[in-house]
């Protein structure tokens, strides 16, 4: 007897975002990966799995490992260093405010005297933005993040980069789109729409003016194959449901 067909179930909106994450890192070639937060990282994965099979995983202290996690090679901390400032790593970072140049704030919310919020602070990001490539996943696309001016710049945007070698914002990804800096400008632009999504939604939902095209496509769709390496391989406890919910 043949086994019975089990229906796939359409992609959730959490699904979409795994894709267009992991889209960051397509034609990447041999870089270090470096996802931030859990859908970046089932995405780095997916990535690896599928369309980038020379990209590097790690587990975040100094083992390269494979999609499953089970260890592949070593990094050593000097090694890592010369990787981290010669462009060969791609950072997907969060941010707690973001710009319409790509300047990104996670120190503290309002004045720096006086802070209405005290946040991770600076950390990697002046390093990891000036001297490697970096891109942003926000969970939750609001006013409150995509803002004018953020209070404090730790990740440097386009207007401030000064022709820094290797800087370059590919995408940011929220729960509502895709956007990318592909202006004259290097302002913000609308890149794609998660299904359901309208226009309209992401305006009233950003703090600026995007830059928005008369057509804006929809999020790439995930392939039967993609779906089921995550939700069978990747990610089959259903994490990613955490960030983004359907």
């Amino acid at each position: 007897m043949t086994e019975p067909t089990r229906a796939v179930t359409a992609p959730t909106r959490a699904e979409y975002c795994v894709i267009a994450c992991a889209e960051a890192w397509r034609g990447d070639g041999e870089v270090l990966a470096s996802p931030m937060g859990l859908i970046p990282s089932v995405g780095a994965r997916l990535a690896r799995l599928t369309f980038a099979p020379d990209l590097l995983l790690t587990d975040g202290e100094a083992t390269l490992v494979r999609p499953d996690g089970t260890a592949e090679g070593w990094l050593p901390y000097r090694q890592h260093l010369a990787w981290v400032t010669g462009g060969r790593r791609h950072v997907m970072m969060g941010a707690s405010q973001i710009d319409r140049f790509g300047n990104q704030n996670i120190s503290c919310v309002g004045d720096w005297e006086r802070p209405k919020r005290q946040l991770l602070g600076v950390r990697g990001a002046p390093v990891n933005t000036l001297n490697n490539p970096t891109s942003y996943w926000i969970p939750r696309h609001s006013r409150r993040v995509f803002v004018e001016r953020v209070d404090m710049v730790c990740g440097v945007g386009y207007d401030r980069a000064a022709g820094a070698r290797h800087h370059r914002i590919p995408r940011v990804v929220s729960d509502l789109g895709v956007f990318d800096f592909a202006t004259p400008g290097r302002s913000m632009r609308l890149a794609s729409l998660h299904p359901g999504v309208t226009v309209e939604q992401v305006r009233e939902a950003t703090g600026f003016e995007l830059t928005v095209p008369d057509e804006v496509p929809p999020t790439r769709e995930p392939t039967a194959e993609e779906l089921r390496l995550i939700r069978e391989v990747v990610d089959p406890a259903g994490t990613r449901a955490r960030e983004v919910a359907s």
